[in-house]
C-alpha cells in the first residue's frame, strides 16, 4: 500500500538534485556535480523533501493529495541568489548614461552620485514604500526561479534608516513566498556629513548602529544575520573593515565582505582570517589570497551582472578559485547603480560566457554553493531528503538550456516548501 504525501511531482525528464559534498558546498573541480536522474520523480510532505528516485518506483511508493506532472522536462533546486541589494527607492539611469559616455564609477561617486545618491532617495521614503518597491523586484526573482534570496541595507547610513530597512526585510520575509536572508551593511559607503571624517563615520557604525541592530535582531530575527563592509578605495580601508567586522562578530553577527572589485586591499586574505562567510565580487584579488581562500570554509561568491553593467572586461577569475580548491557561488548583485537585475538564470548566462563556467558549474554555484554562501545550505539549494520542498519546474529538457538560452523566461513552475507559488501564463 503506497504512502500518502502533499505533493508528488512525475514525469521529470532531467532532474538536477545538485547534492551537497561532506555536508558542505561543492569546491574546486568537484564544482558541477548535478546528482542527475532521468524518468524521475519527487516526493514532498509538509514542505519537506522525502525521496527522489526514478518515476516508476515513486509512483509505486507514494500517493500524491496533489500531483503534478513535470511534462518530461527539467527540474532542479529553487534558485538561490547570495547577495542582493534588493530594498531601495528611486533609481539612477541618469547615471547609466553618465557611465555609457565615459564617466567613471568612482568619478560619480566623488561628484556626489553613486550609492550616495539612493541613500538620499532611500532615507526620504518610509516602510510602505520600500516594502512595495522592494516587493516588485522580488515578485520578478520569484517569476524566474529565485526561491531563497539574501538581502542587504546600506542605502541609509544612518541608525534609523538602517533599522527601517531591516524591518522591510523582514516583513517582506513574513509576506512573501521568497525566504529573505538579512544583512546588514552600515558600512557602504561614507555618508555626506561624514564625507570630511570617515573615521567618525566608523566610530558611528561600531558604537551606536552595531548595538541597535543586535537589539533588532534579538526582537524580530532569530535567525542568522550578517553583517558586510564594503572593503575598497573611495569606501572603508582595511583597518577599517576589520574593526568592524570584529564588532560585529563579538556581538553575535555573522561575517560577509565586499572585496576586490576594482582593487584589492587585503579584503579577501581578511575575510577567511575572520572566518566570514563569504567574500564578494573577488574580480580582481591577488593570487595568493585565492589560495588563502581556497583553505577556508569562506565562499568566494562572484557577481557577474555588475562588471557587465559596467561595461566592464574583468570578471571574476573563476578557474583559479577552483585550481584553489575554493568554493565558488554567484549572484545577481541585484541594485540601482551597477546591476539592475533580478534574474539568476541571466547570471549563469554570463558566468558560462565570461568565467567560463561549464553549465553544470554555473547551476552548481546557483543553487547549493549559493545556500552555504548565506548559511543555507542545510535547508535549501539542492533536492535532498529532509530539505525544503524548493524546485523549479523549467520549461526546457536540460539543465544545458539554462545557460544557453538567455534573454527569456524558462522558468515554468515554481514550488516553494511543497506549494507552488508561481506558475507561467
Amino acid at each position: 500500500m503506497s504512502e500518502q504525501i502533499d505533493l508528488l511531482i512525475h514525469n521529470i525528464g532531467q532532474l538536477c538534485c545538485v547534492p551537497a559534498h561532506n555536508g558542505g558546498p561543492q569546491r574546486g573541480h568537484d564544482l558541477g556535480d548535478l546528482g542527475l536522474l532521468d524518468g524521475a520523480a519527487v516526493a514532498i510532505h509538509d514542505g519537506t523533501i522525502i525521496a527522489t528516485g526514478p518515476d516508476d518506483e515513486l509512483r509505486a511508493a507514494y500517493t500524491g493529495a496533489i500531483i503534478i506532472d513535470a511534462g518530461d522536462e527539467l527540474v532542479t533546486p529553487g534558485l538561490v541568489d547570495p547577495h542582493t541589494h534588493l530594498i531601495w527607492a528611486g533609481d539612477r539611469a541618469d547615471e547609466f548614461e553618465q557611465r555609457i559616455a565615459g564617466t567613471t564609477y568612482q568619478q560619480i561617486m566623488a561628484a556626489g552620485g553613486g550609492i550616495n545618491r539612493t541613500v538620499k532617495h532611500t532615507r526620504a521614503a518610509d516602510l510602505n514604500t520600500l516594502v512595495e518597491q522592494a516587493k516588485q523586484r522580488l515578485d520578478v526573482m520569484l517569476a524566474h526561479g529565485s526561491t531563497t534570496v539574501e538581502c542587504k541595507t546600506g542605502y541609509g547610513l544612518e541608525t534609523a534608516t538602517e533599522i527601517t530597512m531591516l524591518s522591510t526585510i523582514a516583513l517582506l520575509d513574513m509576506e512573501h513566498p521568497v525566504d529573505l536572508v538579512p544583512t546588514f551593511l552600515g558600512a557602504h559607503a561614507i555618508p555626506p556629513e561624514y564625507a570630511d571624517d570617515p573615521g567618525g563615520y566608523v566610530d558611528v557604525v561600531i558604537n551606536e548602529m552595531l548595538p541597535a541592530v543586535a537589539g533588532w535582531r534579538a526582537d524580530h530575527w532569530p535567525d542568522t544575520l550578517f553583517c558586510d563592509v564594503f572593503c575598497e578605495v573611495g569606501a572603508f580601508n582595511l583597518d577599517q573593515t576589520r574593526r568592524i567586522l570584529e564588532a560585529a562578530k563579538a556581538l553575535g553577527l555573522a561575517l560577509k565582505i565586499h572585496v576586490d572589485e576594482f582593487e584589492s586591499l587585503g579584503g579577501a586574505r581578511l575575510a577567511a582570517e575572520l572566518g566570514a562567510v563569504s567574500a564578494d565580487h573577488v574580480v580582481v584579488t591577488p593570487d595568493e589570497d585565492i589560495q588563502a581562500l581556497g583553505r577556508s570554509d569562506t565562499i568566494a561568491v562572484a557577481l557577474p551582472p555588475t562588471p557587465f553593467g559596467l561595461g566592464h572586461a574583468d570578471y571574476t577569475p573563476a578557474h583559479k578559485f577552483l585550481e584553489a580548491g575554493a568554493a565558488l557561488a554567484v549572484a545577481t548583485d541585484c541594485n540601482p547603480g551597477t546591476g539592475w537585475n533580478e534574474n539568476m538564470q541571466f547570471v549563469m548566462a554570463l558566468a558560462t560566457r565570461y568565467m567560463h563556467l561549464t553549465p553544470a558549474q554555473a547551476l552548481a554555484a546557483a543553487t547549493i554553493n549559493a545556500a552555504f554562501a548565506i548559511d543555507r545550505g542545510d535547508r535549501v539549494g539542492s533536492l535532498e531528503p529532509g530539505k525544503q520542498g524548493d524546485l523549479v519546474i523549467w520549461n526546457v529538457p536540460t539543465y544545458q538550456h539554462l545557460s544557453y538560452r538567455f534573454g527569456s523566461n524558462m522558468a515554468h513552475t515554481v514550488i516553494k516548501r511543497g506549494q507552488v507559488v508561481h506558475r507561467a501564463s
